[in-house]
């Protein structure tokens, strides 16, 4: 049941008793992974964000000193996904469901005496759930600490790894995502399928852009037809092993500040 994450580190394997006496709570840091059900192309499965996400988290773990009080909650598999959900498979939850989800777990959370949420995303269509939901229980409850992070956005060498053109516009199942599921479930990799596809230039002339500081909304189908933005070509399992090793090392010190974190008290 507990997938990638050290049986120790699981929350759902404590009993009631040991929450209920479990020392300096307000400092342990509970981790709510959330993914997503959605394609990733013709050569990577629909629980890509899901795997990313567990199998980072799980290897981050595994190297935190056991002196950091830290637990995963149950991975929450299904996210906000209705920009892929022209193409089958694709599971999506509406952003107030999400957002309902996010907020429950959280008072849950918080109701059993922590004080330190983390919400680790590694699905791009919701970060801004994440945020909203982390304000709102923040303005709830003054004392809880809510940390709304992006899976990838740790000090990594991810991009180091890919060509210029991937880091610029690879957004969704290319190198890196494919990369690191060849080291996390190479089995449901089919690199025989894999095909490259960017969205379409913008004019120079113009400020917008797909993603970035004045970006335009858009669903994959608009500048996807295989539901690929990126190249899944040049992936290899040699180089997903170094960013997973990477983006794990990232979150160690993460989790490490967290656990430190204090709120400043205005002057």
């Amino acid at each position: 049941m507990h997938s990638f994450i050290p049986p120790e580190r699981f929350f759902p394997y404590l009993t009631w008793n040991d929450v209920q006496v479990m020392p300096d709570k307000e400092n342990v840091v509970i981790i709510q992974p959330v993914g997503a059900i959605e394609q990733h192309g013709p050569h990577l499965p629909l629980i890509v964000d899901a795997a990313i996400g567990v199998g980072v988290l799980g290897k981050a773990l595994s190297q935190l000193d056991a002196s950091i009080p830290a637990y995963a909650l149950p991975n929450l598999f299904y996210g906000k996904s209705n920009e892929h959900w022209h193409f089958p498979g694709t599971i999506t939850l509406s952003t107030q469901t999400l957002t309902a989800t996010i907020m429950e777990v959280g008072e849950s959370i918080y109701r059993a005496g922590f004080r330190k949420f983390v919400l680790m995303n590694s699905h791009g269509g919701q970060p801004q759930v994440m945020q909203m939901a982390a304000r709102d229980l923040h303005v709830k409850y003054d004392d809880f600490l809510v940390f709304p992070l992006f899976t990838w956005r740790v000090p990594n060498i991810t991009k180091d790894l890919l060509t210029v053109k991937e880091a610029e516009q690879g957004m969704h199942a290319g190198d890196a995502e494919t990369s690191i599921m060849l080291a996390i479930l190479p089995e449901q990799v089919h690199l025989d399928k894999a095909v490259a596809e960017y969205p379409p230039e913008q004019s120079e002339s113009t400020l917008l852009s797909w993603e970035g500081k004045l970006p335009v909304a858009w669903v994959t189908r608009d500048i996807s037809k295989s539901g690929v933005i990126g190249d899944p070509t040049t992936a290899t399992k040699e180089k997903g092993d170094r960013i997973l090793e990477s983006v794990a090392n990232g979150w160690v010190q993460v989790i490490k500040d967290i656990y430190t974190f204090r709120l400043p008290q205005p002057s």
